[in-house]
């Protein structure tokens, strides 16, 4: 019985708790000059429905926020940064109107205040939550920027994808390198949850590209989407073997190995237009994937096979699982 005893006085795991938050545009059907359909953030809890938040904006690219205050929500929007609060009820734009056409966003966790944003002519910090910018891509000779990443390791490491490849600075943008993909649009940028030094870029064309050596040089990681665009990467909390990849052609593919193999799972889906993918970190095995003008799908077999789960008619251009409350 003792046993017993000691087993009810230690503490027991709780699932932790987060909301969907995505960046979306309801297009299907759309003609110029007509009501735009309800558009820019929707969320959803654990327990609720999919939910509008705040303003109908259809031009959001991406969102991240600082693990030490998810309540707070930074999103790549056409017209500038935005930051967003109160579960997508408060809106303000951290930006001035020379700033527009935004394509990432990524704050650094390890520096108080510090957010970078990418768009089509460069990339900016600041390192006072919003209140001033500053240029962080005077080095680059391309400015067009799709991806940003800080990495969680070290503040002021960055990597970055644009027009002529991946490129990654050690002084927060002060000076660049290129560290692969030479000449291939870069689209998008994801560092692992379980190794911190492995790191994947999705590309126009290219396929994927590798580091596993904390994002100093990439190499390309094989077939997977050579001639076609990869949009999206993510990488399963629950799995460090297991990654997904979305793009327009492959769909969905998911890799068990790291991205030593990877399978086409795309039964269920009406189309291999494949905007971006998440998976759920309260539910192992459940993975969503928004559709081209189709749908959000959900699959609880890591993509096996897959429902439609809501905003039909949408492109959901990135998703993001946001904690409810502050991690411990």
């Amino acid at each position: 019985m003792r046993w017993l005893l000691v087993l009810a006085m230690l503490p027991m795991p709780v699932a932790g708790q987060y909301t969907l938050y995505t960046c979306t545009v309801t297009s299907k059907g759309y003609v110029v000059g007509a009501k735009l359909p309800p558009s820019g953030i929707f969320l959803k809890s654990a327990a609720g429905p999919w939910r509008h938040a705040g303003f109908n904006l259809p031009f959001l690219s991406a969102l991240d926020y600082d693990p030490r205050d998810p309540s707070t929500v930074y999103v790549a929007a056409g017209n500038g940064l935005l930051r967003v609060s109160n579960r997508g009820e408060q809106w303000k734009i951290l930006t001035g109107s020379d700033v527009t056409e935004l394509l990432d966003v990524s704050v650094d966790p390890n520096a108080p205040g510090t957010i970078y944003f990418s768009h089509t002519a460069g990339i900016q910090v600041s390192h006072d939550a919003g209140a001033t910018w500053s240029d962080a891509s005077s080095s680059l000779h391309r400015k067009y920027t799709a991806a940003i990443r800080v990495d969680r390791r070290r503040s002021g490491v960055l990597v970055a994808g644009n027009e002529e490849g991946i490129f990654r600075s050690e002084d927060g943008g002060n000076r660049w390198r290129l560290a692969g993909a030479a000449g291939i649009q870069v689209l998008h940028l994801e560092q692992s949850p379980h190794d911190p030094c492995y790191w994947l870029a999705a590309t126009e064309g290219g396929g994927l590209f590798a580091s596993s050596d904390c994002g100093v040089t990439f190499e390309s990681n094989g077939n997977l989407g050579v001639g076609r665009n990869l949009y999206d990467i993510a990488f399963d909390p629950s799995s460090p073997n297991r990654i997904a990849v979305a793009g327009w052609g492959p769909g969905v593919a998911i890799t068990e190995d790291r991205g030593k193999t990877w399978q086409l799972r795309n039964s269920g889906l009406p189309a291999p237009t494949v905007w971006s993918v998440a998976f759920d970190p309260a539910s192992p095995g459940r993975i969503y994937a928004s559709v081209h003008e189709e749908a959000l799908y959900v699959s609880n077999d890591n993509g096996l096979t897959w429902a439609k789960d809501g905003l039909e008619g949408s492109a959901v251009f990135r998703m993001k699982f946001v904690p409810e409350a502050p991690q411990r």
